[in-house]
């Protein structure tokens, strides 16, 4: 307890994880892993901040908070911070029209963004939505952009579901970035303005907050390049294994 109590010293703010850290997605809705909710129940009752850091690409923020909520847990939108509200704010700011290649479930948080005559392509987790077809799309839009801008939500290798792992939305940036000789820009962990982003929110400094995932790249990787603290939990995606092999 000694020593965690000094690696914890000056800690005044949380960052969470949500998909392996507090519940398992799947086609049913998921499950809370045990103990989560009562976990970010008691982190809220104590005087620290919390806020909930995802790269949750196919759920709207709003969707994602109401599945979080009915499952029990105390959670808000403005208390998430997600990649798609801030890609759309990135769109906005640069004057980008994309071509979407998201999940339907998304979508709404591009509603009001210019999609005509795409001058870049927005990549996420979509799902059944990673087709040849779709695929072929978004490389042929890149293809004919002079300068071609590529902007993935997350580059997640892969995820857990309560049916098993899934592959997510990086294997696809990956494959777009070979073809085109390009490289994406990420939204989403572990690029250091999303966790910058987060802490702006939150109201901390780096070295104040610690971040609390189940991603030993994106999520504890990530957050200590930003000069955060940072625990893997063993749940959702967690393997020894691979764990030990991103430390070397």
């Amino acid at each position: 307890m000694a020593a965690w109590g000094k690696r914890l010293a000056g800690v005044r703010g949380v960052l969470l994880d949500i998909s392996g850290v507090l519940y398992d997605g799947g086609e049913d809705g998921g499950a809370p892993i045990r103990g989560s909710v009562e976990a970010v129940a008691r982190l809220k009752q104590s005087r620290l901040k919390v806020r909930f850091c995802t790269n949750e690409s196919q759920k709207s923020r709003q969707e994602l908070v109401g599945l979080l909520r009915r499952q029990g847990f105390d959670i808000s939108e403005g208390e998430v911070t997600a990649p798609a509200p801030a890609t759309s704010l990135i769109l906005k700011e640069r004057g980008l029209r994309p071509h979407l290649l998201v999940h339907d479930g998304v979508r709404s948080e591009f509603g009001q963004i210019d999609t005509s005559n795409p001058n870049c392509v927005v990549i996420a987790d979509a799902g059944e939505g990673f087709s040849y077809q779709n695929m072929n799309k978004a490389f042929r839009v890149l293809m004919e952009l002079e300068k071609p801008v590529l902007i993935s939500l997350g580059k997640g290798r892969y995820y857990k579901e309560t049916s098993g792992l899934m592959l997510d939305v990086g294997a696809y940036m990956k494959a777009l970035e070979y073809a085109c000789g390009i490289e994406a820009e990420v939204v989403g962990k572990p690029s250091p303005e999303y966790f910058q982003s987060a802490l702006k929110e939150m109201g901390v400094e780096a070295h104040e907050a610690i971040m609390i995932g189940d991603d030993i790249v994106g999520d504890v990787g990530g957050a200590q390049r930003c000069g955060m603290r940072a625990l893997q939990v063993r749940t959702g995606k967690f393997s020894l294994l691979l764990s030990a092999v991103a430390r070397h």
